[in-house]
């Protein structure tokens, strides 16, 4: 007989005097024990020694009377190692003592302890052990032994671990992130998302941040929004300008988002592969951005307008000087005329005199007819006049603070966009602010105000410019569109072309102004300009 079959008689010959001594509480009646027959009873102890789980029976003091095969395996003990030896062979001596209190003190009182030691293997390294152990009674409820079952869980232990630190890890760096992050389910339902999520909860009051933005999405990607998610495309920097009613100031933000598939990991889905889609969504603040955008954004359109002010300013200049020059010059050759009607020879002196101050002054005329500067001529796009006009407020804003005037400003929000010139857009909407402005710092009205609105109908887009000045007379409505006439006080001094210009540049986008006869607290002028029809390019 080898020494494998002598190690295994001793092990079953150990078993057998164990369970025939445990038999008359574990099975009934004491059978004899017999190995010339597979009866149940051996069945049973061949099951004990081959289970799959490393088993051990101990008496009351924790000496070990049996062990199986698979503790051997478990703990690199042969089995002639621990028989009549302590189960604290096993201890690494590093599980605490507190452990071992409560599993002492549960099986004692005849419960079953359950819970994880810390064990060192033959070979010196450390194992975790997940332990189930039981007292065994007698037929009077007395402990006679207790059996072990127990398992190395270590690596088990060690990947729960890997992924519970990278979980950890994942959500340092999500709620770390200066992005609000939520992850969204197939029915928008929130489950996972960050501290900046939460904050933004807060900030806005749009109830569900996630279904607020989610909406927004949908209805700017349209069709799209389908096609992206059935492909797992994502998107990308959808920015969105969010107004609150708590007067709060107006914000922006960005969206992007990727989706996922997750693999179901309970039961039913085992033998099947069922997945369900989520949505990561990120939200980030870009206001500042924004309005660092928007700043720059306003210096260049100040540039623009301030250059283009001061190529008008000289034109006006040229023109205003032309127009002083050419009337007493008119005159003249009145003058002319009258003397030379007369047919005297007294007046030839006078007459070569007059004309040749006629001479000069057309030279002078012509001089500056050609240092007249030409303006730039810039393209006829698609143009949203609400944005114009929001534009020209902000270009206008210090003024309008500086006054202390109300700017009452209500934009149609459907309005459709139309052809035309941004920049001279700006400059007719600038120049009726400016006037309107320069109108209401002229009366002692109480109610200083300004209001600014947009409407369309079937052909024509509206812009409506009204302000509570002194207004202008009915029998001056006309004139206030001429070259140089002005209602200011001080006349001439204060002519200009603002009006001018204004009716210049409606007029090439193929619109009309007209100044409201039926408003009475001040004036209104009513500007519009055609939906569909594009206009002549030319110069402004």
């Amino acid at each position: 007989m080898n020494k494998k079959s002598l190690q295994y008689l001793q092990m079953h010959t150990d078993l057998e005097s164990v369970i025939n001594d445990l038999s008359p509480h574990m099975l009934g009646a004491k059978p004899a024990f017999t190995v010339e027959a597979k009866t149940p009873y051996d069945l049973f102890i061949e099951t004990v020694e081959q289970a799959p789980i490393a088993i051990s029976i101990t008496d009351k003091k924790a000496n070990i009377l049996y062990a199986n095969v698979e503790f051997s395996r478990v703990t690199g003990y042969q089995i002639t190692d621990v028989l009549g030896k302590k189960e604290s062979i096993l201890s690494d001596k590093s599980t605490p003592r507190e452990v071992y209190y409560d599993l002492w003190h549960t099986i004692s009182n005849k419960k079953v302890w359950h819970g994880t030691l810390c064990n060192r293997h033959k070979l010196g390294h450390r194992y975790l052990a997940d332990l189930t152990i039981a007292p065994m009674l007698d037929d009077r409820g007395i402990i006679t032994h207790y059996i072990g079952m127990h398992r190395d869980i270590t690596q088990t232990y060690e990947a729960e671990k890997k992924v519970s630190n990278h979980k950890l890890l994942i959500e340092s760096v999500i709620n770390s992130s200066p992005m609000a992050m939520v992850v969204i389910d197939d029915q928008d339902q929130v489950i996972l998302d960050n501290h900046m999520y939460k904050t933004l909860v807060s900030d806005l009051d749009k109830g569900e941040p996630a279904d607020y933005f989610l909406k927004l999405l949908r209805h700017e990607l349209g069709k799209s929004w389908q096609e992206i998610q059935d492909k797992h495309q994502g998107f990308s920097n959808h920015e969105f300008k969010v107004e609150s009613k708590a007067n709060k100031p107006v914000r922006w933000y960005s969206c992007s988002g990727n989706w996922f598939i997750e693999t179901s990991v309970n039961a039913d889905a085992f033998f099947e592969n069922v997945s369900k889609q989520y949505l990561i969504l990120t939200i980030s603040d870009i206001t500042r951005q924004r309005q660092q955008l928007q700043e720059l954004r306003l210096q260049s359109l100040k540039i623009l307008i301030s250059e283009d002010e001061r190529i008008r300013g000289l034109r006006e200049t040229l023109l205003g000087a032309m127009h002083q020059i050419q009337m007493p010059m008119n005159q003249i050759k009145a003058s002319e005329n009258i003397l030379r009607h007369k047919n005297e020879q007294q007046y030839e002196g006078v007459i070569q005199n007059l004309v040749h101050i006629q001479e000069s002054g057309l030279v002078a005329i012509n001089t500056m007819e050609k240092c007249i500067p030409e303006i730039t001529q810039s393209p006829f796009t698609s143009v949203n006049l609400n944005q114009i006009l929001h534009d020209v407020l902000l270009l206008s804003d210090q003024r309008i603070e500086a006054t202390g005037i109300e700017i009452n400003w209500q934009p149609l929000t459907s309005l459709p966009t139309m052809l035309g010139s941004e920049n001279r857009l700006r400059i007719l909407f600038k120049q009726l602010i400016d006037n309107a402005i320069d109108a209401i710092t002229t009366t002692k009205n109480l109610e200083q105000r300004i209001r600014i609105s947009s409407d369309i109908d079937t052909d024509l887009i509206y812009v409506y410019i009204e302000d509570t000045g002194p207004g202008i007379p009915t029998d001056k409505r006309s004139k206030v569109f001429e070259p140089f006439y002005t209602t200011r006080p001080m006349g001439g001094n204060q002519a200009g072309m603002g009006l001018v210009i204004a009716k210049e540049i409606v007029n090439q986008h193929h619109g009309f102004i007209d100044i409201d006869h039926s408003y009475t607290q001040g004036c209104r002028f009513k500007i519009s300009f055609p939906l569909q029809t594009p206009p002549a390019r030319r110069n402004v």
